[in-house]
């Protein structure tokens, strides 16, 4: 029998097919932005709305009656294949506003916006119409969460279980649940997600932002994306600390899983204090952040090291905010950026380059490798030292007072050093591509990691936009390969995966 025969080919397509419908969806709502501001894109930005609507309504038709069965290996084909799809169909209003008319870069900013990295090609978003605006942060939104997790929570309306779709969207060690079914987690998920934006808006508009600019930049931090609608980032609000200091808070939020935020809605304080990856979280950012500070105080010119200039509550306070505020950027990948780090001291860029393979945590929507990977390659690597002078005893590893089993510290491992090879292959397709090696490694780095900001020629205060063309689909490709977190995307071209039953 053909594999083909035995993939679910109808239900694939009939997912397929709601993702396109909820993606229109979203263009429609962006599309009313374009008519509150009158930026003369409404015609194309409600076209491209209704023609991936009823795409996907066709699709969704034609695919009706389908056999409503999903495993594993179904799920990591309609997981792959619908960020493609999804990325795909979001090119429209770029392409059909003329925002950015040529397809790799429209596809490129599709991508970053799904992924949640934040890379952008656009050299003057300022310039842009705010219904372009708007949809570049809807598309960060979406991704966040998961758009796999919004199907999920409509897909019993078809009758369909999401298990293994969830699975295949959340592949890390953490396997801590809501609820004991998995289309009420992602409700509960989602509820959340959607209270911290509306909450952030707020707090933003309150601070002083437009409601434009508070709605699109709580969209880009809930979602740890970093699209902005300004060029200088949320360096533009340098005189406005209390602004960056909310977004501070959020993307600390944004960073952490997202379980535990729900166990603080519960007052189950203790369930997140007892959790060790949010004490390790707390903690690296603390005494990352109280090193930064020190040695931006005694070495960085904030007269040359700004975007812009202001500041208004005095050195000390803005070594502590522009250090915590780019450490908290680049752990949790959000990618926001207050200064040009690039030119602080070289031991600061040095150690933000660093962060970028720490990752927020499990749970949360930022990408990276994660912190709980680390803290069970740590731990292992310490008791291998122990089984060197004890071979006979067993001494599993152990997180959150529990033995973590052998074959999750196996697949931690094994990411580990397939996200390190991933880096590797990455930085030399650059190079051989025509970057040159800093900007090669900042690229891979912040591809691979949804960061955003990179190093060389690709830093804070730089776009992709010069980019070779097959240098911008390459970083499409690591984009989604970290955003899917490795194994999900690199299954499909493994031969066993297609070899039939």
């Amino acid at each position: 029998m053909s594999f083909l025969k035995q993939v679910n080919h109808k239900i694939i397509a009939h997912i397929m097919g709601l993702l396109l419908a909820v993606n229109g969806s979203f263009m429609l709502i962006a599309s009313v932005m374009s008519a509150v501001y009158q930026d003369g894109v409404l015609f194309q930005m409600v076209l491209s709305g209704l023609v991936t609507l009823a795409t996907g309504g066709l699709v969704m038709f034609f695919t009706r009656a389908h056999k409503k069965e999903l495993d594993k290996r179904d799920g990591y084909i309609v997981v792959a294949l619908g960020w493609v799809i999804m990325s795909l169909a979001g090119t429209l209003p770029y392409l059909f506003t003329g925002a950015i008319p040529s397809f790799t870069n429209a596809f490129f900013e599709t991508m970053s916006g799904y992924s949640t990295t934040g890379a952008s090609i656009l050299n003057d978003v300022e310039s842009l119409p705010k219904g372009i605006l708007f949809w570049r942060s809807i598309t960060h939104w979406i991704g966040g969460m998961g758009i796999i997790v919004l199907a999920v929570a409509i897909l019993p309306l078809l009758g369909i279980g999401g298990m293994q779709l969830f699975a295949a969207e959340a592949p890390g060690p953490a396997g801590d649940k809501l609820h004991p079914r998995i289309t009420d987690t992602a409700k509960r998920l989602w509820l959340i997600y959607v209270g911290y934006t509306a909450a952030e808006t707020l707090l933003l508009s309150m601070a002083g932002m437009s409601f434009f600019d508070a709605i699109n930049h709580s969209l880009s931090t809930l979602s740890t994306g970093g699209f902005s609608t300004k060029n200088a980032s949320i360096a533009h609000w340098n005189d406005t600390p209390l602004i960056q200091y909310i977004i501070m808070f959020f993307m600390f939020l944004a960073g952490t899983n997202f379980v535990l935020s729900y166990f603080a809605f519960k007052l189950k304080f203790s369930k997140i204090f007892r959790d060790e990856e949010f004490k390790t979280y707390l903690i690296l950012l603390i005494a990352i952040s109280a090193i930064f500070a020190g040695v931006i105080y005694f070495n960085v010119d904030f007269s040359v090291s700004s975007i812009v200039h202001p500041m208004v509550w005095g050195e000390l306070e803005a070594s502590v905010r522009h250090g915590l505020f780019q450490i908290l950027a680049i752990v949790t990948t959000t990618g926001f950026v207050t200064a040009d780090y690039a030119i602080w001291t070289p031991i600061l860029t040095i150690s933000l380059f660093g962060l970028m393979f720490l990752g927020g945590s499990s749970g949360s929507t930022s990408g990276g490798i994660k912190i709980v990977r680390h803290l069970v390659m740590i731990k292992n690597g310490v008791l291998e030292f122990k089984r060197t002078l004890h071979p006979n005893a067993i001494l599993p590893v152990r997180y959150n007072t529990k033995a973590v089993q052998r074959p999750i510290v196996f697949n931690v491992l094994g990411f580990f050093i397939l996200y390190m090879l991933s880096f590797i292959v990455g930085v030399i397709v650059f190079s051989v591509l025509g970057l040159d090696f800093k900007t090669a490694l900042g690229a891979a780095a912040s591809t691979l990691g949804n960061v955003g900001p990179a190093l060389g020629d690709l830093g804070p205060v730089h776009t992709y936009a010069n980019l070779p063309g097959l240098a911008k689909l390459w970083a499409t490709f690591l984009m989604l390969i970290g955003r899917l977190e490795l194994f999900t995307v690199l299954i499909l071209f493994t031969p066993f995966f297609w070899r039939t039953r």
